[in-house]
């Protein structure tokens, strides 16, 4: 397939094993991602994970502010087909019907389930045990195309937003690299979505980041690793915003109001919910590093925590 024109749309590090299997078996004439945003400590602003991969090749990278207004320069390149994955923008109408093609999207869930930008996020947040790969045809709405291949991914009980996002990352550059072939040819699957099982896994809020300590301790756990690490979910303890990467289910009763800490020990701090007490493991505070708790603890009086209560 190295003849195959393909102009490819991503911007995060989950884009980037899919744009590096194109890479190696199409010609990818042109990479489309989102303004850079980020700043290093110096305030220079720094490329896009997709964008430093497209450099490294010595292929064109091309950043409109609203894609909607400024792709003229993608159909002049002419591909034969655009491959998206966590672009970060609509796509056109216009420009989804112009390759021959047609407008392919890698996204991070079992369709119809979770439409919308963060699938993965919602799916560990809700406690599924599976989510999945579809690769499917783009139209004009979010994630509503005919289906081409899905693939399923176990989620463990333990599995956080980092660990699910690498394995998914790796799976929708195998399924696509599988799938290719017969989109080029014309003999892939094309099935209709059935809207009666549409769920939506729209972008995380700062609201929803926030822990509610009055949530039964699954639900508080399930937060916290569906938003570990990236934003990470968050709490305040002594009016300083305290964010928790990782927590542990136990089988011991709170005793306490909801947020209270009731143990500390060398392995992790013991916070009540509304069923159980939730220990956590791995935490940031307000102007400190991220660390474990059992390096938390040896810089700390233990008794200026207990029953402290986290809002």
């Amino acid at each position: 397939m190295k003849d195959l024109k393909v102009v490819f749309m991503g911007t995060p590090t989950f884009s980037v094993p899919i744009l590096e299997s194109l890479i190696n078996t199409c010609n990818v004439i042109l990479v489309v991602s989102q303004p850079d945003k980020e700043k290093d400590r110096k305030g220079a602003f720094v490329s896009t994970p997709i964008k430093q991969i497209a450099l490294s090749h010595n292929i064109e990278v091309y950043q409109p502010t609203k894609i909607k207004e400024e792709y003229q320069k993608i159909i002049d390149a002419n591909p034969d087909i655009i491959i998206t994955c966590a672009y970060g923008q609509m796509i056109p109408e216009s420009l989804i019907n112009y390759p021959r093609l047609g407008c392919i999207n890698v996204h991070g869930s079992l369709l119809p389930r979770l439409r919308g930008g963060a699938p993965i996020h919602h799916a560990i947040i809700n406690g599924d045990d599976e989510t999945g790969i579809t690769i499917m045809y783009m139209d004009k709405h979010m994630d509503s195309g005919d289906i081409i291949a899905k693939r399923s991914l176990p989620i463990g009980p333990n599995d956080t937003l980092d660990i699910v996002y690498e394995k998914m990352s790796k799976l929708g550059a195998s399924l696509l690299m599988e799938t290719l072939p017969s989109i080029v040819a014309g003999t892939n699957n094309r099935i209709k979505q059935d809207e009666k099982y549409v769920t939506f896994g729209y972008n995380i809020t700062k609201e929803e980041e926030k822990i509610n300590f009055n949530n039964p301790s699954i639900k508080v756990h399930n937060l916290i690793r569906g938003l570990s690490s990236i934003p990470g979910a968050y709490c305040f303890l002594k009016e300083k915003r305290l964010k928790i990467y990782q927590s542990e289910l136990t089988n011991t009763k709170s005793t306490t109001p909801p947020g209270t800490i009731e143990k500390i020990d060398k392995t992790g701090i013991y916070i009540s919910t509304n069923d159980n007490l939730l220990k956590i493991i791995d935490i940031k505070l307000e102007g400190k590093k991220r660390c474990l708790v059992k390096d938390f603890v040896n810089g700390i009086n233990i008794k200026d925590y207990l029953g402290k209560v986290l809002k």
